[in-house]
């Protein structure tokens, strides 16, 4: 086998393992997030939210990675399961502002739990977790550059 070969094997692409350990991880949150009644990404928009709410939607797809066509099924979601509403803005009517209920507050306080459950179900700490995060780099909390 040659050095080309070695290259395009599968276990030694990063596509392969990043897409792997995104599968992997969602799957292990599943279980942590269904007694809140949150998939994955709907968890995703709640800690958005809870780090600063009112948000329009396009705002909220900019921190989330998604594009606005992706994260708009999952804010009709978590309106219609009464976490959040959607209202038009009192300072621009053009504008639909995000906005959690006190359903949507509250759960926070049974959230705060997830991170610690997770750390516990890979076997790491706040340090190790943030280590990899970072070495993610250029990889982590951007949407790819589709244009």
């Amino acid at each position: 086998m040659t050095a080309t070969d070695d290259l395009l094997r599968l276990e030694n692409q990063l596509c392969f393992a990043l897409v792997t350990a995104a599968r992997n991880v969602v799957a292990l949150y599943r279980p942590i997030l269904e007694p809140l009644g949150l998939t994955h990404p709907q968890y995703l928009v709640m800690l958005a939210l809870w780090e600063r709410a009112p948000r329009t939607l396009n705002d909220l797809a900019i921190d989330l990675a998604l594009e606005p066509a992706t994260a708009s099924p999952l804010v009709k979601r978590l309106e219609a399961e009464g976490l959040i509403v959607r209202q038009r803005s009192s300072a621009d009517e053009r504008r639909l502002e995000i906005t959690l209920t006190q359903a949507g507050a509250a759960l926070r306080d049974r959230a705060v739990n997830v991170p610690h459950q997770v750390m516990a179900a890979v076997g790491m700490d706040m340090d190790a977790i943030a280590a990899l995060r970072d070495g993610l780099g250029p990889f982590a909390g951007r949407r790819p550059d589709l244009g």
